[in-house]
């Protein structure tokens, strides 16, 4: 009867509860179920009802899985947990998983009973506490309980060995310092012939080799011959329906077992060795037309990879992976080409051999498809093969999807920049990519082209010719307009004259006329681009003073633009009309030929502005498949890192100096260094800006080769390193006169030295060249070992430049028996009145181990 008047009471059905749950329309209905039912469930828990507790602790835990607060029962669980009989404790720890967490501070009042169920004769309450442990406990937990769970990997019952071992693992991971307790036991489970506890056993061990280094040498020593029983047994054994898959037999054992090897392989020959043969078993003998197989497949090619496997298992893992890349499962394609960007640091030459097919993938439907394929084809191309795959994108780039040429535009630029020899092939290869998508192409590319042209004489009528004609043909691509109207204003009579013609070229008949209305075009077309029209201007005013006959037409052309409502298209109007007009005496030299553009300090400012896009980005050299670093056109030199990032000033572990003065946000440099680094100008004024300082600082001779896209360091090819200029001198013209005066000498100094490395410089000047000096710098290894890949770089304030020449070896041999010599030249534009001041960074390698040694040089002698 009561039951009828209060349908939401402790005696209410579980049942009953979610269909009312159920019946609800809205969710305001919804909560006031919940709100009558939970008011139900705390009276009766007011009441110490215990004939209804686990049914409500029920209830709650639907109503816990609806989001509902329940924190109110959590007493009620340890209750249920302490009782006597089978069901309480199943609801009790069951609704310990679901309501508690191992933060919760309750939890500590159940590790006796935990403790008690873990030694209780009924093996179904063991399990029921081993499960629980499994899921919730703490690190305080695991180490009072683990005792327990070390001696229940020695039951009898295997399902209680199982749901030990798997208890472990959260033991483990709570307290990895625990791990030396379960190595012998769980070598032991890997001898048992049951499923589950096998397969628990192995993923114990695999956690135990990631706690432990102890446990994995363990491991190693004992469970490696018993490893190779068990994937012999699986691979040989017969169907089995229980745990087969699609015909596979066991494939999550497989794979289970696999990882494991690979944990134990991995950096041990000898291991690697001794399971060479079982795996080429493994991968010869699985069946590649099933899912289950194919997971076993790729399992077994990232373990060989991952080990010191031979050449030719190595080989046999590509050739699986590149099977992959034929199926017609996107996701087993997907994997492969992640795999395979792997393997290509492993073994360049089989993965190239699958190099049409990766080629493929880059035109496939799938877009994660394709953008993998591209990674990978990046990282094939080499100086042997730049040529015809540069050729594969650029035809593919032509019918690509709108959504992809932005990627593929970007690769294919880097790699021109990076692996181009020829400089004819380097701008036929650019001319093409800004035809087809110029759209896509970034300003620092085609920035890179004009310095290129710039600097490349011999070429600047071929370009400015193709460059025209593809503006006639694709006009509608912006950085391909840019760069034409460019080198039509600059080079414009040679287009007319067909000048410095190349041998494969055919002659084009343009007139003075024609290459006005192209530039017209331009001009009128890119009504709302600022940029495309303030070069348009620019190339008009230099055609009339190329083209004298069409300048009043140009005067006119230019003219319009006076009333523009954009003041830098107005100011160059008004500007240009006056110099066309009125300057007719000095046109011709005011708008004569852009002179040939500073490499060197384009280099800095793209550096430096890459730098700041990415400042938190430590890119490692750029190496070839041939292992020697590489800058375009093929010129080897040292490796260096980033040049911003030599002094760490956007990193977290830069070393914390011990004074700190505040000072300017422009001066930050200052004590960086100790010196003064104030402008000394007439005006007294600070630089302009800090990135200013940066750049002059790091005006360092040495080229930055970097790892990742290539657009950040790129010389053009062609393109010759001139130096910063300096301050010029003033020459005594009756200083040969004179009697020559002695050189002085300056002593040699200890520049740095450490416990492992001592640099040691000398000096000698030039005569009748105060500022300039020649470091001589001498790297002596005093460590027990041979120290790889070894690189040094330097830093100056901005008043000194600096050049690096190539150290005479990248190997400093161990215990000083034998030196590395580098020559550097300074250049100190304040000599005598600021001292020479530096700031050095080494890198290099001790057995693979990459190391790193800075400092600070102050003590040069005096008058350098």
């Amino acid at each position: 009867m009561d039951l009828a008047i209060n349908p939401f009471s402790s005696g209410t059905r579980l049942r009953d509860m979610i269909r009312a749950i159920r019946a609800c329309k809205t969710a305001a209905e919804e909560r006031a179920v919940v709100r009558r039912e939970c008011a139900a469930i705390r009276a009766a828990i007011s009441e110490g009802d215990q004939d209804y507790r686990h049914r409500n602790m029920a209830k709650l835990m639907f109503i816990h899985m609806l989001g509902y607060p329940t924190h109110f029962g959590q007493m009620e669980c340890l209750k249920l947990i302490a009782a006597a009989g089978f069901p309480e404790k199943r609801i009790g720890y069951l609704g310990l998983m679901l309501l508690l967490d191992e933060r919760q501070e309750v939890l500590m009042l159940v590790t006796n009973s935990l403790k008690q169920d873990l030694n209780h004769s009924n093996q179904f309450i063991v399990g029921l506490a081993l499960c629980a442990l499994g899921n919730i406990c703490s690190a305080e937990m695991a180490r009072d309980l683990a005792p327990e769970v070390e001696r229940l990997l020695q039951n009898r019952d295997p399902n209680t060995k199982k749901k030990a071992a798997l208890c472990s693992i959260r033991i483990v991971r709570k307290v990895p310092d625990l791990a030396e307790n379960f190595m012998s036991a769980a070598a032991s489970l890997l001898k048992e012939k049951h499923h589950g506890v096998l397969i628990s056993a192995v993923q114990l061990c695999t956690e135990l080799c990631k706690a432990s280094t102890e446990a994995l040498e363990y491991l190693r020593k004992n469970c490696l011959e018993g490893l190779v029983r068990i994937l012999r047994d699986v691979s040989n054994s017969s169907y089995a329906p229980e745990y087969d898959v699609a015909g596979i037999t066991d494939p999550f054992l497989h794979i289970r077992v696999l990882k494991l090897m690979r944990t134990l392989g991995q950096g041990d020959a000898d291991c690697s060795e001794y399971i060479n043969d079982i795996l080429a078993q493994v991968s010869t003998k699985t069946e590649s037309n099933k899912n289950a197989g194919n997971a076993i497949l790729y399992e077994c090619v990232e373990t060989i990879m991952g080990i010191e496997a031979t050449s030719g298992l190595r080989v046999l893992a590509i050739n699986i992976l590149g099977r992959f890349l034929s199926n017609r499962d996107n996701n087993i394609r997907y994997v492969a080409l992640n795999m395979l960007m792997k393997a290509i640091a492993v073994d360049t030459q089989a993965v190239q051999r699958h190099r049409a097919t990766i080629l493929e993938c880059v035109k496939d439907a799938d877009v994660s498809i394709r953008k993998r394929a591209l990674e990978l084809v990046y990282l094939l191309v080499n100086d042997t093969n730049v040529k015809p795959l540069t050729k594969e994108l650029v035809d593919y780039l032509e019918v690509s999807d709108q959504d992809f040429k932005e990627d593929l535009t970007a690769k294919i630029c880097s790699i021109v920049e990076k692996f181009s020899q020829d400089k004819l092939w380097y701008l036929d290869q650019m001319f093409r990519v800004l035809s087809l998508a110029g759209n896509y192409v970034k300003d620092d590319v085609w920035h890179a082209l004009v310095v290129l042209m710039s600097n490349a004489s011999e070429l600047q009528g071929y370009s400015v010719r193709s460059l025209y004609k593809a503006l006639l043909a694709c006009g509608e691509q912006e950085s391909l307009v840019r760069v034409a109207v460019w080198c039509i204003g600059e080079y414009g009579e040679m287009l007319v004259n067909n000048i410095s013609m190349l041998d494969m070229e055919e002659p084009i008949t343009v007139t003075e006329s024609d290459a006005v209305d192209a530039v017209e075009v331009v001009l009128k077309r890119y009504s709302a681009d600022v940029t495309t029209r303030a070069m348009c201007l620019v190339s008009l005013l230099k055609l009339s003073s190329r083209f004298p006959p069409t300048s009043e037409r140009i005067k006119e052309i230019v003219a319009q633009n006076k009333g523009n409502t954009v003041l830098e298209l107005q100011q160059r109007s008004i500007e240009f009309s006056s110099i066309i007009q009125r300057h007719q005496s000095i046109k011709s030299s005011l708008l004569e030929r852009m002179p040939v553009l500073d490499e060197a300090n384009y280099l800095v400012k793209r550096a430096a502005s890459t730098q700041a896009t990415v400042s938190s980005v430590k890119s490692a050299p750029a190496v070839t498949p041939g292992g020697q670093p590489k800058l375009p056109n093929g010129v080897a030199k040292p490796p260096a890192a980033p040049l911003a990032d030599l002094l760490d000033l956007s990193s977290d572990d830069t070393p914390v100096t011990t004074s700190a003065p505040t000072t300017a946000p422009n001066d930050f440099l200052q004590d960086l260094l100790g010196i003064d680094l104030t402008d000394s100008s007439p005006a007294g004024g600070a630089p302009s800006t800090s990135t200013d300082i940066l750049m002059d600082l790091l005006s360092i001779g040495s080229t930055p080769v970097q790892n990742g896209p290539p657009t950040s360091n790129f010389i053009p090819p062609g393109i010759e390193t001139k130096p910063v200029a300096v301050t010029p001198q003033v020459v005594d013209l009756l200083d040969g006169l004179s009697s020559s005066t002695p050189l002085p000498a300056y002593p040699t100094i200890t520049a740095f030295q450490s416990a492992t490395l001592r640099i040691t410089f000398s000096f000698k000047k030039q005569p009748r060249k105060p500022q300039e000096t020649t470091i001589n710098a001498t790297f002596t290894n005093l460590a027990t070992t041979t120290f790889t890949d070894f690189v040094f770089q330097a830093a100056v304030p901005k008043f000194i430049q600096l050049r690096l020449d190539p150290a005479s070896s990248s190997t400093l041999p161990a215990s000083g028996n034998g030196s590395v010599t580098q020559s550097l030249s300074v250049t100190n534009n304040q000599h005598g009145q600021k001292p020479l001041a530096m700031r050095i960074r080494m890198s290099y390698k001790v057995n693979g181990e990459d190391r790193l040694e800075q400092g600070q040089i102050s003590n040069f002698p005096a008058g350098l």
